[in-house]
């Protein structure tokens, strides 16, 4: 397993172009935020399809790293997601994330993502990733 603090240097090391934040790892989750700008939003004020699948594959990621520890080579290789309703486009999307299963050469997780302050799920994520061999003890 991998700390919080663990991860949040890794990701600045490894993925400086990663603009997520890290609020919460743990007991195969993680919870994860993306703050909003108008970079993020295409025509109508919508949060852009992208931004979320990126918030989705992130969150899950960190996930994984907080349960079998830094694996740098941990690949996607499904991702599939389903566009709920128009996210708020002046708070956060939060990612919830939980792995399903956790096997010793793939991790299966799910992402439910919100606007801050909302109930109602904006969005709803199930990926695949591949864990390279003796990355696992």
């Amino acid at each position: 397993m991998s700390t919080k603090s663990e991860i949040i240097e890794f990701l600045h090391r490894e993925f400086p172009q990663n603009t997520c934040l890290v609020e919460q790892v743990g007991n195969r989750s993680a919870r994860i935020v993306q703050h909003i700008s108008s970079d993020h939003l295409r025509p109508g004020q919508t949060v852009s399809g992208p931004v979320l699948m990126t918030v989705a594959d992130v969150g899950i990621y960190i996930a994984i790293l907080g349960t079998i520890g830094i694996v740098p080579l941990a690949v996607t290789t499904s991702l599939t997601i389903n566009f709920l309703r128009k996210a708020s486009a002046d708070r956060p999307i939060v990612g919830e994330c939980n792995l399903i299963k956790v096997g010793r050469t793939l991790i299966v997780g799910e992402a439910a993502l919100y606007s801050r302050g909302d109930a109602d799920m904006v969005a709803h994520a199930v990926a695949t990733y591949s864990i390279p061999p003796q990355s696992r003890n």
